[in-house]
C-alpha cells in the first residue's frame, strides 16, 4: 500500500481486549487491523471516511467499539447462539464499522455490509482483498427497501446497525431483516429511561423486545457506550419496513399502532 512508511501502527493493547472484552485478537488479526487501518487513512486522502484517525482513538473508537456489541454474545448466556456460523448484516456500515472489524475477528461468521452510498460500499470491496477476507459481502441499499426484498427479510442471524438514527428508526431498518430467534443491536452513546421506553414501544410492533441494555466504559477516554440487544420473537407485518424516510419522518411510538 503507498506512503505505508507514513503511518502509524496502531497499538496491540492485549492486555485491554482481554480485561474489557475478554478476548484477544491472533497475530494475523492484528495484521488485519494494521491493514484496516493503513487502507481508511490511505482512503481519507480520496473522500471523507472518518474523523478518527489517530492510532489510539481509531482503536478505541473503531476497533474496540465495533466489536463490544459482539463481545457479550461470547459471554452472556442468554444471548449466545447455539450455531457459531451465523449470517450477519450491518446497515449503514460507512466506511466498514462495525462490519469489518467483526468480520476480522469473526473469520467463521458470514458478514454483509450495506450502505447507501456507492463510494463508501467501493471503498469496501475495495479494502477486502488487502484485508484478506473471504466472509465479507458488500452491497448498495437503503434498509427500507433491503428489508422488503423476500432473499433478505428475517434471512440474518444478528443485525449491527450504529451511529444512524433514532433507536426507534434502527429499529424498523434492521428487524425486518432478522430472523425469528435473531438478534439486532444498536450501538449507542447516551442513553437515558425515556429512550428505553419509547424504543421498547417500537420494537413491540416490530415482533421483539429488549432483551438487554448493557453500558461500559471505554477502555482509553471513559466514556459510556450503550449496545442495546432486541430479541425478535414473531414475524413482522407486511408494512414494515415503511417507504424510503417515513421511519426517520414518523418514527414508531405508541399512537402507530
Amino acid at each position: 500500500m503507498m506512503n505505508d512508511l507514513a503511518i502509524k501502527q496502531l497499538p496491540a493493547m492485549l492486555e485491554l481486549w482481554q480485561t474489557t472484552l475478554k478476548w484477544q485478537p491472533s497475530d494475523r488479526q492484528i495484521t488485519q487491523f494494521q491493514k484496516l487501518y493503513e487502507a481508511i487513512i490511505v482512503g481519507n486522502r480520496q473522500q471523507n471516511l472518518t474523523r478518527i484517525t489517530t492510532p489510539e482513538d481509531f482503536w478505541e473508537k473503531h476497533l474496540w467499539d465495533s466489536l463490544l456489541g459482539v463481545a457479550l454474545l461470547r459471554t452472556e448466556a442468554k444471548l449466545a447462539f447455539k450455531d457459531s456460523e451465523l449470517n450477519i448484516i450491518d446497515i449503514g456500515t460507512g466506511a466498514g464499522f462495525p462490519g469489518l472489524p467483526v468480520a476480522i475477528a469473526n473469520p467463521n461468521w458470514e458478514v454483509t455490509l450495506v450502505d447507501s452510498t456507492q463510494k463508501k460500499i467501493t471503498f469496501i470491496g475495495n479494502t477486502i482483498p488487502q484485508l484478506n477476507l473471504k466472509n465479507i459481502h458488500t452491497l448498495v441499499a437503503r434498509a427500507e427497501n433491503l428489508g422488503r426484498e423476500p432473499h433478505y427479510r428475517e434471512y440474518f442471524d444478528l443485525a449491527l446497525i450504529r451511529a444512524v438514527g433514532k433507536p426507534a428508526v434502527c429499529a424498523e431498518y434492521i428487524l425486518p431483516l432478522v430472523k425469528v430467534g435473531g438478534l439486532a443491536i444498536l450501538y449507542r452513546g447516551h442513553w437515558e429511561d425515556k429512550d428505553t421506553a419509547n424504543l421498547d414501544s417500537a420494537v413491540s410492533q416490530l415482533g421483539s423486545e429488549i432483551e438487554l441494555i448493557h453500558a461500559q466504559k471505554t477502555p482509553i477516554s471513559e466514556s459510556i457506550r450503550h449496545c442495546i440487544y432486541l430479541r425478535k420473537h414473531f414475524p413482522i407485518a407486511d408494512k414494515y419496513p415503511r417507504a424510503v424516510g417515513v421511519p426517520n419522518q414518523k418514527p414508531l411510538s405508541k399512537i402507530d399502532n
